[in-house]
């Protein structure tokens, strides 16, 4: 399989789990919303963690794309939170949630588990110099499953990242993003990857990698299933990154 082929996987499942997630919307937001009858029996039990939020969105989430069938779900340890098969590939999603406080954690990469992705790179400084000693990223995932076998299969990362306010816990913004397949490393490089906290973690710089650079119509790695409107000028701005994708994507 060429670069070029895999990008046209990619691209193809980013725009099918985009339309699905618009199409499940109001039953998204709804979900999203069922906390509220509830409320008196929660609130204030969750404190500073955003863990506890992050377990009631995933519910929400995982349980859209289990009850559509969108694929036969595998039980393989090793993978990201949603890790299913379908014809022409295995592929893994992963959600992050992001409270409005840590706003800098989204706004042009974010963290990416050994166990979700397959882009094996050297991790550079922002500058684009080479640590020392050098951090070579070494993911879990295979590039292909079953690689020179009958039986290969594509490996495809993709992840929904959830914005939502720290007080109330509105949503605000809710993206799908495409890492790199990574067979791409020969085309992207490093530029993928900026350092984690620690020296063998990763995170995926999607800013620096905003389309699918291999296709003859470049189209954007991110898809943007929604924006709030009515949030600050101080947040929009913040994340300006994906209300212009937002605006410019067209309308479902």
């Amino acid at each position: 399989m060429t670069n070029k082929q895999i990008e046209k996987l990619e691209s193809k499942y980013l725009n099918k789990f985009y339309h699905f997630l618009k199409y499940a919307e109001d039953e998204m937001m709804y979900g999203f919303q069922t906390k509220e009858k509830i409320k008196n029996d929660w609130i204030g039990k969750y404190g500073t963690n955003i863990s506890d939020f992050a377990v009631g969105a995933e519910r929400i989430i995982y349980a859209l794309f289990n009850g559509k069938g969108v694929g036969q779900p595998n039980s393989c340890p090793v993978g990201a939170d949603m890790f299913f098969e379908v014809n022409d590939a295995f592929i893994h999603i992963d959600l992050k949630t992001v409270q409005t406080r840590n706003i800098g954690d989204i706004t042009k990469n974010i963290f990416v588990g050994n166990n979700q992705n397959s882009y094996e790179a050297e991790i550079k400084k922002e500058n684009g110099s080479s640590f020392t000693p050098k951090r070579i990223y070494e993911p879990a995932l295979p590039t292909f499953y079953n690689k020179g076998k009958e039986n290969e299969k594509i490996c495809l990362t993709f992840f929904i990242t959830i914005v939502y306010e720290d007080v109330n816990l509105n949503i605000l913004n809710i993206n799908l993003l495409c890492m790199p397949n990574g067979e791409l490393v020969k085309h992207y490089g490093s530029k993928v990857l900026s350092p984690g906290k620690l020296a063998d973690k990763a995170r995926f710089s999607f800013k620096k990698v905003p389309t699918f650079e291999l296709l003859d119509n470049p189209k954007s790695r991110v898809k943007v299933v929604y924006f709030d409107d009515s949030m600050s000028d101080e947040l929009k701005q913040s994340l300006s990154f994906y209300k212009d994708i937002y605006v410019n994507q067209g309308d479902f």
